[in-house]
């Protein structure tokens, strides 16, 4: 009877972040396998700010 430990399962991501790991330390440091600029230029193609769609529907 083999005592297998589970691995666990890792979320599903886009294929543009295949690899992406996010971890915090006990210092609350933020520490990625990522660069920050190619996460936040990720983030800018494939999410919406909400603060500047807020700003469109005033001018409106």
């Amino acid at each position: 009877m083999g005592d297998k430990k589970k691995k666990p399962k890792r979320p599903l991501t886009h294929e543009e972040l295949k690899g992406f790991d996010i971890q915090i330390n006990a210092f609350g440091q933020v520490k990625t396998s990522y660069d920050v600029e190619k996460l936040n230029k990720f983030l800018d193609v494939h999410t919406e700010d909400k603060k500047l769609m807020d700003r469109k529907s005033e001018e409106e």
